[in-house]
Parts: C-alpha cells; structure tokens; sequence
C-alpha cells in the first residue's frame, strides 16, 4: 500500500468529521525537495466546498491525520499545501515486503480477463527494416511488455505487406538484371539483396522517364509510360490471376525476405506470437460491406461504389468498396481486425503502432468498427508515433539512402566499442567479453534513446549522443547497474536478514519513495501506452541512487544494520532498474 492509498480515506474521514462535507477525490503530489514532508495535499480544490482560509484548514487536517494515523509523523502548511511527512517505519515494512519480490510491480494476468493485441512492425517484403522500422519496433514491444506488466494478457501480431507494386517492382528488376543473384551469392542477406532490386528498378525507371522526356513526352506522360513500370503492372496482374512462374519467383524471393527479417529481428531482441500476410488478408472484409449495406452503416452509390458518410462525426465519406468491386486497404483493414477476433476469440482490444501520417485512417477505421458493432471497437488504440530523423536529413527506401537497421545496430556497436576505449572502462575483459558488452551498450544506447521520448513526438537520433556514459542516455543506467553489481559481489557477509528498526538516512528514504512508485509507473505506463514513462522513471532511479552513492557509506558503513540494509536497498535498485529496462527490451551488463 502507497502512502496515497493510507491517506485518501483518512483525508476523506478528516474532512466528513471536521467540516460535514464528504469529498471522493483530492489532489495528491510529491512534496518539494525545499520542504520537509513526503506527500503533499493540495488545499485550495476544497475551497468550493470548504469555507475558510487554505492554510487554516491544512492545519486542521495535519493535526487530524498526525493524531489518526500511525503512519503521518509530523507535517506543516505553506500556504495552501499540506506537506505530510510519512514515518521511518511505513517505508521499513514496505521494503521487508517487496526486498525480496523479483516481480514487484507485475500484476498477474487474470485468466478470465479479456486479452491485447499489439500490432508492429508490418513491414514491406520489398526492402530491409530501417531506423522507422526500428523505431515502430521497439515502441510496439515495449508497449506489449508494459501491458502485461500490468496485468493483460497480450498477443504480439504484425501484418506483412507482401503484395502489391512495389513487391513487383523488386521481383521484375531482379528478373531483369539479376542473373539469378541469390542471397548465399551475394554474401548478402535476403532482405537486402532484394531491396538491391528495389533500387535498381528506381535506377532504370528514372533513365527511362528522362528518355521520354527527350522525345517530347511530359513528366506525367513519361511517368505513366515508362516500359518498366509498364512490365511491373503487367507482374502484378499476372499475380493476382496466380500466374506459375510469377507465384513461384514470388514466394522464392518473399522467403530471402522473412529469412532476413527474422534475424533483424532477433539481433533486436522483439518477438512476435502470430503473423498476418496481406497475400491472405487483402480479400477480408469484402463480406463486411455487404452486412454494413444491410445495417445502414453503408450506402451504394450509383456507379455500385460503396462508402460511409462520417461528416456528421466530423470526418468525411469513405469508400469501402469500389464500383469495380475490389477492396481499398480501409476495407481489408476492417476485415483483418475482424478476423484477428475469431483467431483470438479473447481479444478485447488492440494496438496498432503506425506513423502519425496515419492518424486520419485510425481514426476512419475505429468509428466504422464501432458502427458496425463490435463491441471490442471501444478498446482500439492507435500508437501513432513521430518520424526519426538524421543529422543528415529524411530517408528514402526507393533512392537508397535509408538507415538500415543491421547497419545501425553495427554501428552503435562500434560506437559503444569507441567510447568505452576512450574512458578505459574494459581493463581485463576477454576478446570476446568486449564484443558481447559492446552489443549490449550500443543496443541500449540506440533503444533508450528512442523510447525515453514520448511516442507522439519527433526524433532526431544522434548516435554519438546516445552512447554517452553521462545524463539520460542508456549506458549511463547501465554503467549504474554494473557498479551495483559490483557492489554486492564485495560484499562478504550476509546481507539477506531483514532489517525492522532502523533510522533512515534522507538519501535511503528518498530512494525508497521512488522504488515504491514502480507499480504506478507501470500502470500509467500502460494506461499512455507510453515507454517513456518507465525510461524516464529508470533514469530518476539512477539519478537518485547516485546521490545516495556519492553521500552515504554503504559496505563502509560502521553500523553493521545500517551496512546490512543499504546493501539490500542497493539490490532492490539493482533489481528495479532490470525489470524497468527489462520492460524497455535493454538488457543491463553484470559489469562494465
């Protein structure tokens, strides 16, 4: 139980017995580090039903709680704030019950409770995972992880866009001009070898437009006209009438594809428990339209084009089914949202981690799932998330001069290898303990530094930055864990008995305070679907655990209970910053 929890109902009883009004919430807050106290009420929101002066009546309620409560043991006002200053004692038995607690902060998923989807990833099988990719990736997992930290059960999903023209695009050039490369040729992975293709196509088009060009045609004319294109069109036709030979170079160069995905995928630690192909999705929801013509969520214009009018929801009218008769991804969305609930009959929810250059589309999908009347349509998020950027500018796949995401994790490996050279921190390490160390910095440096920023904003990655082993960065925190580590490794005597009567030095109480929140970071975490929360809360940790670090002894400590329990707290710090980072997908080195 929190400090907030033991105070509310006695603030309520405080407020019913001295002033006969009954009150449901208040407005609790840390206190300042310029006042003496541990929770501060704020007076002033009483006042609409309280008459009187503020500070008077956060005296009248100090002096209430203080003779009340075993826990309150002093407390003082400043204007309208009632500062309330929480005994050695509550904080002394909360840590003899979590000390030893490796899932302190975790809920239990209940087994009748109803079940998340997190969608991320979905990537295109015409190029490698970049630094957006990344990006989408670690905030999808780091989402799921919190949202079964706090008690979901959760099913991790991404769909796969394995159709379409730009598939053909990689599938004509590499027929044309590829001389059947394949991956173990090539020495490259296959994901990569057929984004090569994906450039090249883009190469030979933009020849072919300016050769147009010079002939007199227009930028449109020469666009549309283009030979290239022409045959990639010609490809995708053939595709969808399942033409032998294009099936087969398609489900030949698809597999190079998910073969170099999943080792990206490992390399970055996230996991996925079912995919989704757009080759078996795209005809979903057809069957939909027809029940949503029948409820009058839809109409039939007279060309037999299907929409939706959502003006009076503020939005616009959308078309779920065109008057040739085919899909448009809003249609296959619906239907894929529809058919991950018969494949998890439990699902009560989902989350989709997609750019904010589709917030509108979400926004379309989620109200046509609500008309239609699924009842899980309420519990539909959109993790929409801000672009990454370079110092060096934008990405672009089709030019080839995106970041790709082996190449990044590479570099921030060789980053990480570079500092830590220049500090002189890996005195004695083996070879090859180096280079397992050099991973786990350079990953945490690029994970941190993506996830400690609120999704919805934009970033600009500066990997240099990232891999600092000062302020908010990764290492940093890291650096932190490894020297407690190193810490209780020294320590030659028992440190496990429990500790009951102690007197608190500020550095531990403060340290206590902010390990006890831990459960309510998650929550939040999870209630935002934001990471952020629990980086930033990780890195508060650390920033506090240093102080006490640099002010109290711990195994020089002259007093053996006093030695006794800053080890155990130094431990329980340890342990928190794992299971913080943990939730993060950043692993945390025994030493550095």
């Amino acid at each position: 139980m929190t400090p907030n929890e033991i105070l509310l109902p006695a603030v309520q009883a405080a407020v019913s017995e001295l002033y006969g009004v009954a009150v449901e919430h208040f407005e609790f807050q840390a206190t300042r580090r310029d006042f003496e106290g541990d929770v501060t009420l704020v007076v002033f929101p009483l006042l609409k039903q309280i008459k009187g002066n503020p500070a008077q009546i956060g005296n009248a309620i100090g002096e209430y709680l203080k003779n009340n409560v075993a826990q309150v043991k002093a407390f003082n006002v400043v204007q309208g704030f009632l500062n309330i200053v929480i005994s050695d004692g509550f904080y002394l038995d909360f840590f003899a019950k979590v000390k030893d607690d490796a899932r302190f902060g975790f809920v239990s998923a209940s087994a009748d409770g109803k079940a998340v989807m997190v969608e991320y990833s979905s990537p295109n099988t015409n190029k490698p995972l970049h630094l957006g990719h990344v990006r989408n990736n670690l905030l999808g997992y780091s989402v799921a992880e919190i949202l079964k930290a706090a008690g979901n059960k959760v099913y991790k999903t991404q769909i796969i866009n394995d159709r379409g023209i730009h598939i053909c695009k990689s599938m004509l050039a590499w027929d044309k001009f590829g001389n059947a490369e394949t991956p173990e040729m090539s020495g490259l992975k296959g994901d990569k070898l057929v984004g090569k293709y994906y450039v090249e196509f883009d190469k030979e088009y933009k020849k072919q437009i300016d050769a147009l060009k010079s002939q007199g045609k227009s930028e449109d004319e020469a666009k549309k006209q283009a030979p290239i294109l022409l045959e990639a069109q010609s490809m995708l036709r053939d595709w969808e009438a399942g033409k032998p030979e294009v099936m087969a170079l398609w489900q030949k160069m698809n597999q190079w594809v998910y073969d170099g995905f999943g080792e990206t995928y490992k390399r970055l630690g996230v996991d996925f428990d079912k995919y989704y192909y757009e080759s078996n999705t795209y005809l979903l929801g057809k069957e939909v339209v027809q029940l949503g013509l029948e409820k009058g969520v839809f109409v039939k214009d007279p060309d037999g084009s299907v929409w939706i009018d959502l003006t009076e929801d503020g939005l616009d009218r959308k078309i779920v089914l065109r008057s040739d008769g085919t899909a448009v991804y809003m249609t296959q969305d619906i239907g894929t949202a529809i058919q991950r609930v018969k494949d998890f009959p439990d699902v009560g929810g989902m989350v989709y981690t997609v750019g904010n250059e589709q917030d509108y589309h979400f926004k379309v999908l989620f109200l046509i799932l609500k008309k239609l009347g699924f009842d899980w349509a309420d519990n539909l998020y959109h993790l929409s998330y801000g672009m990454v950027d370079l110092p060096s500018g934008k990405m672009k796949s089709r030019e080839g001069t995106v970041v790709d995401a082996d190449d990044l994790m590479d570099d921030m490996s060789e980053t990480a290898q570079k500092i830590s050279e220049e500090l002189g921190k890996l005195d004695g390490y083996s070879d090859e303990e180096k280079k397992r160390l050099y991973t786990i910095i350079g990953l945490g440096a690029l994970k941190y530094y993506i996830l400690k920023v609120d999704p919805k904003k934009r970033i600009l990655f500066n990997p240099e930055e990232s891999v600092d082993f000062a302020g908010n960065t990764g290492p940093f925190i890291q650096y932190t864990y490894a020297r407690i580590r190193s810490i209780l490794r020294k320590a030659d005597f028992d440190y496990s008995r429990p500790i009951t009567t102690i007197d608190l030095h500020e550095k531990e109480k403060e340290l206590l305070k902010l390990v006890s929140t831990f459960p309510s970071v998650i929550q939040e975490a999870a209630q935002n679907h934001s990471p952020a929360l629990v980086a930033n809360f990780t890195y508060d940790l650390v920033k506090e655990y240093n102080s006490f670090y640099q002010v109290v002894p711990i195994l020089g400590a002259e007093n053996e209970n006093e030695k006794v329990f800053r080890t155990q707290l130094s431990k329980k710090v340890a342990d928190t910053i794992e299971a913080g980072f943990g939730l993060l997908g950043i692993a945390v080195p025994e030493r550095m």
